[in-house]
């Protein structure tokens, strides 16, 4: 633990926000799982309002810095183009 009060701050806000920051990209993972077995189940009328839930969740999380906004977009691709490749199949 540090000496300088500051520096005692910035440790605690540290872990804060790292604590907050998991909790973010563990809703992210979760909701791509989500996503990802409906798609397998073959579900359109389940997938489409947990993608937009899960892109909802994903953007978020990149506006507030917690996943970089290429990442993001990347996901976000992946996940449509699996969606809509169960849905016209």
């Amino acid at each position: 633990m540090p000496n300088i009060k500051s520096v005692k701050k910035d440790v605690i806000r540290s872990r804060r926000r790292n604590l907050r920051n998991q909790a973010a990209k563990s809703e992210i993972k979760t909701f791509i799982k989500k996503t990802k077995a409906a798609i397998a189940a073959g579900d359109a009328a389940v997938v489409t309002p947990l993608l937009s839930k899960t892109i909802s969740v994903v953007d978020k999380a990149a506006k507030r810095g917690i996943i970089h906004k290429n990442a993001a977009g990347r996901r976000k691709s992946r996940l449509m183009r699996r969606a809509a490749a169960a849905v016209t199949a």
